[in-house]
């Protein structure tokens, strides 16, 4: 080892350009053992090269020799050495490829012990592995069955890298193989609640709702899903500095969904945003080192740039007045009906029905709005040899006349007015209208109550009505946690389940269960902070989540209760309800809340035996539920958890803390909806855990 370690080290101070195993100058039988060797020291990188070098060349005096690397690089604990040397061999085609199967086993095998004991060791492992998956060198298997193993928890050098390489995964096989992929999104979820991973995970998140939506054919899904996309790009914004990522991509949702509408304003916004994102990031990156691999996420959102330009275009010339030049106009427009079909960015090449099924929609109503502009489109088609310029799209022109030719056809209600375009819409007349023009009001309020509402309004009062919902959604999430509205969103549309969760109720318990999940994730967090109550007289530093120290009492739900309480006075709510402790039924801590005349009741409780959600919903779901009898089907439970801790490990996330739980008490003809949620008490410092190991 220490010959062919010194004549890398030689070579490499010789300022070689190339390393080669010719120039080592040992001979073939005695280099497998030497290379396996070196594989695992800090030589590795040199060695990577060489080996990279010999095998590009197609030289099979080295090819076994190569084989060795591989099995001694399972032994490499540099991190340093470990990615350098990945990034050598995965750059080389004929490298990938002719040790990829006994890389791949190196990099995986003993991976879950090695999360623990090398955190990011085990990342750079992981990366690697999923590396050479993605580049086809080795089958996909293996890599797969990691992926759905791994565990929500761990270290956080091991989580904060995780994201990425989820991410990447799901670029690579979110349309192949579904259990490995709902593996991936449920653990990307958990991930967006972890404080190590939570923004890269929101992010993660976005893209794959967008991929979603871009990939589906049916218009509601695709509707549904590039707004949930826009939420979780603008909490990762939200939630950290200088994510131009997500403010690019935050932006791509908006330009999609104001083109749709017909909103050429937030259009042409989106795309000042986007520009300026990009050019930020072009900024920050600029001299800075980017992985190969990750290419093609650049090119992706500079293919989205471009497509939100060609919109930005397309919806000036269909608002535009007058035009100067229609066959400029008409460019602008068919460019746009074009990309959606043949733009591809998500850097795959995968096809896009779903970015279709919202842009061409779009641009066919809005030239039949404009009947000017129609006709100039029917001109164009039948004299094509008028268009000035090198080259007119005569077969996109085309599509789109014969396209509005059929639906006035089917349908010859034109303009501005409501129609029921959707009367063979799977989800009832004029969903179909909804989805594309109010997808923020369909996914507040539901299709139902949408319909109801907003089924007679034209198509520019209900683009109105979808303004004033995108605002308040915007002003939501300025307004709050960007990282708890995500798991807010989830909560919400679980209790829109229940039919009673509409007008003012779900206004009013909406805002009491944001409040209370900011508590949780607030109580979560065990800090030096004094809270109210007193372990013994006198003693300001009493901490009920805290494992009580020598004469100080135990922990009770009055103390959960009045920390609530003092919460929800201190908050938003604070003068816009009446919130008040009580003893409802011989002695228990509660807190009513008052909208008016509704109330809404958060019982507390205390428990030392389990604190798992079958036990506490078993044990007090029940009674939580008999007090919303007299009111609205919503109440609250949370619960003070005494299970003895064994470790400093902390609390869990705040996804696995709180929950929606349902109960139809006997004799009841509506169910009941409960927001659980755990306290952790009696918890242990660092600190004190090492001591009582000693």
């Amino acid at each position: 080892m220490a010959l062919l370690a010194d004549r890398l080290a030689v070579l490499a101070a010789a300022g070689e350009s190339t390393l080669t195993l010719d120039a080592v100058g040992l001979p073939a039988e005695q280099l497998q053992d030497e290379v396996s060797a070196v594989a695992a020291g800090p030589m590795a990188p040199l060695l990577a090269e060489a080996v990279t070098h010999a095998l590009d060349s197609g030289d099979p005096t080295w090819a076994e020799a190569a084989q060795g690397f591989a099995r001694g690089f399972a032994d490499q604990h540099s991190v340093l050495a470990l990615s350098q040397s990945l990034e050598t061999l995965l750059g080389s085609a004929a490298a990938a490829k002719a040790i990829g199967k006994t890389l791949n086993s190196a990099l995986l095998d003993g991976l879950p012990d090695t999360v623990t004991s090398g955190p990011l060791l085990a990342a750079a492992r992981l990366e690697g592995a999923v590396r050479l998956a993605a580049s086809q060198a080795v089958r996909p298997y293996q890599v797969w069955e990691v992926l759905e193993e791994l565990p929500a928890d761990g270290p956080d050098d091991f989580l904060e890298r995780l994201p990425r390489i989820l991410g990447v995964a799901l670029d690579c096989w979110a349309q192949q193989e579904e259990t490995v992929t709902t593996a991936i999104r449920e653990l990307l979820t958990r991930l967006s609640v972890d404080e190590a991973a939570d923004v890269d995970a929101l992010f993660e998140l976005g893209c794959d709702r967008l991929r979603s939506a871009l990939s589906a054919s049916d218009l509601s899904r695709v509707s549904t899903q590039i707004v949930e996309a826009r939420g979780l790009f603008a909490a990762a914004e939200a939630a950290e500095e200088a994510r131009d990522d997500a403010a690019a991509y935050l932006a791509v949702c908006d330009a999609v969904l104001g083109f749709t509408a017909g909103n050429s304003t937030q259009v042409a916004e989106a795309a000042d945003r986007i520009e300026a994102a990009l050019e930020r990031r072009t900024a920050w990156l600029h001299g800075a080192h980017q992985p190969s691999w990750l290419q093609p996420r650049r090119s992706a959102e500079l293919a989205w740039s471009g497509l939100v330009l060609r919109l930005r275009a397309a919806a000036q010339a269909l608002g535009a007045s007058v035009w100067m030049n229609s066959w400029e106009a008409l460019d602008a427009v068919l460019a746009a009906y074009s990309a959606a079909r043949t733009v591809q960015p998500l850097g795959t090449d995968q096809q896009l029905p779903g970015l279709a099924a919202m842009v061409e929609p779009a641009i066919e109503e809005g030239v039949v709005r404009r009947q000017a502009f129609l006709s100039a489109l029917r001109h164009a088609v039948t004299h094509p040899d008028e268009y000035v310029g090198p080259l007119f799209d005569a077969a996109t022109a085309s599509t789109v006349l014969q396209r509005i030719d059929a639906r006035e056809a089917t349908s010859p209600s034109t303009g501005d007015e409501p129609t029921n375009q959707g009367d063979d819409d799977p989800d009832g007349p004029g969903s179909h209208r909804l989805y594309r023009l109010a997808p923020t009001v369909v996914r507040q309020l539901g299709l139902d109550q949408a319909l109801r509402l907003f089924s007679g309004l034209d198509d520019t009062a209900l683009a109105v009505a979808e303004g004033l919902a995108h605002n308040g959604d915007v002003a939501r999430l300025r307004a709050s946690d960007p990282l708890i509205v995500p798991l807010l969103d989830a909560i919400l549309r679980e209790l829109s389940e229940h039919p009673a969760f509409i007008g003012e109720v779900r206004q009013t318990f909406g805002l009491l269960v944001e409040q209370t999940l900011l508590f949780l994730k607030s109580r979560s967090d065990l800090t030096r902070t004094s809270l109210f109550g007193a372990g013994k007289k006198d003693d300001p530093k009493y901490d009920y989540r805290r494992k009580p120290e020598k004469g100080q009492r135990e922990a009770a739900e009055a103390d959960l209760q009045r920390d609530f309480h003092g919460w929800l006075l201190a908050g938003p709510l604070h003068g816009i309800v009446q919130v008040e402790p009580i003893d409802v039924g011989m002695g228990r801590a509660d807190v009513m809340v008052h909208f008016g005349a509704l109330r809404y009741l958060t019982e507390m409780k205390q428990d030392g035996n389990n604190n798992s959600r079958a036990y506490i919903e078993e044990k007090y779901l029940t009674q939580e539920a008999e007090y919303t009898n007299t009111n609205a089907p919503f109440g609250q439970l949370l619960v003070l958890d005494l299970t003895k801790k064994t470790d400093a490990a902390g609390t869990r996330r705040i996804d696995e803390l709180s929950w929606v739980a349902s109960l139809r008490p006997k004799g009841a003809d509506i169910e009941r909806y409960v927001l659980a949620g755990i306290v952790t008490g009696n918890r242990i410092t660092p600190s004190a855990y090492s001591a009582q190991k000693k």
